[in-house]
């Protein structure tokens, strides 16, 4: 056959194609590049399935004890353990007990020199005590603690005002918070610090272990002379106690604790110092609805008639007799 080009062209046989073949053994699963093979490898993790056929009853004590230490499970305790974490003390730990007259007697007259020199003698374990938290906590002073005591003591007052149960947990303990919000409910607080008569000073420190030794909690009483207002309404609306026009001096000693070995343990307001002397307050009065006793009266018998009958001797006398006449002459209304 010549093609156009003039060059003689030959068909090759179908059979010599075949022969001329060459044989070649490739897998289809096996990669073309064998230098990554090792961490191809450590791709797949053999794992053995669990028989689920299996029941537990059916597997021997000595197979159960071979399959745990294979598998690092420890064998189940007889008694059962949960965690708990204490992040308070349950109350105050060598209280401070607070001077009679403390406010109204100088420290020129005979009884105030008298109450100095007794806060001196004390002084001695409260030393010790701030020596222990600055082991804990290296800024802590007692000269700068009393300021910034007394933003979370006016902080966590305006938040039990406001009734916000969530924020006034960053500045009131565990054992606090429910002392603090009891009986807020279906009341209305109006409170503001007004000034400090005397600036807040720390008076009494101690520190303490609960459970281990290394678990250490703080408590530091500060000692506030302010004047305030209080005033708190019921749910009418009616003044229970205090006054919003009336200024009160308060006297008070403050408990602040702090879980020192947390470290991100915060200072928070824990107590009050009420001391044995001062008198029992008056109780808020408190108003009630009064609920006069009508008379009783015979159940009346309803004539089995017509429900219209019925519906008049189930109105109110109230009704009937506030019910305007209707005057004959006027015109009915029609709505278009």
């Amino acid at each position: 056959v010549l093609p156009t080009g003039g060059m003689p062209q030959v068909l090759a046989n179908p059979l010599q194609n075949l022969l001329q073949m060459q044989q070649v053994r490739h897998r289809q699963t096996k990669h073309w590049n064998p230098q990554f093979k090792r961490l191809r490898k450590q791709k797949f993790v053999k794992i053995e399935l669990p028989n689920l056929q299996e029941k537990p009853e059916d597997i021997t004590k000595e197979e159960m004890r071979r399959r745990m230490k294979e598998r690092g499970v420890l064998p189940p305790r007889p008694w059962m353990e949960r965690p708990f974490h204490i992040s308070c003390t349950g109350g105050i730990f060598e209280a401070y007990v607070p001077p009679e007259g403390d406010g109204k007697k100088s420290i020129i007259s005979s009884s105030g020199a008298k109450q100095k020199l007794e806060f001196l003698e004390k002084k001695s374990k409260s030393l010790m005590a701030v020596r222990k938290i600055r082991s804990y906590e290296e800024g802590f002073s007692t000269d700068e603690f009393g300021a910034e005591a007394q933003e979370i003591y006016i902080k966590a007052h305006q938040h039990m005002a406001a009734k916000e149960k969530y924020q006034i947990r960053e500045y009131v303990s565990e054992r606090c918070y429910p002392e603090m919000m009891h009986n807020v409910k279906d009341k209305t607080i109006r409170w503001r610090f007004l000034q400090s008569l005397e600036p807040p000073r720390v008076v009494h420190a101690r520190v303490t272990e609960v459970i281990t030794k290394e678990n250490q909690f703080a408590q530091v009483t500060v000692r506030f002379h302010s004047q305030q207002m209080l005033a708190i309404y019921d749910r009418f609306g009616r003044l229970m106690h205090g006054s919003e026009i009336l200024t009160k001096d308060v006297l008070e000693y403050v408990v602040f604790e702090k879980h020192i070995s947390n470290e991100y343990g915060k200072w928070r307001l824990h107590d009050k110092i009420i001391p044995d002397w001062l008198p029992p307050k008056q109780p808020a009065p408190i108003t009630y609805r009064l609920i006069e006793d009508a008379a009783e009266e015979a159940p009346k018998e309803l004539s089995p008639v017509g429900g219209e009958e019925a519906k008049q001797l189930e109105a109110p006398k109230e009704q009937v007799h506030l019910a305007a006449p209707v005057e004959p002459s006027a015109k009915p209304s029609v709505a278009l």
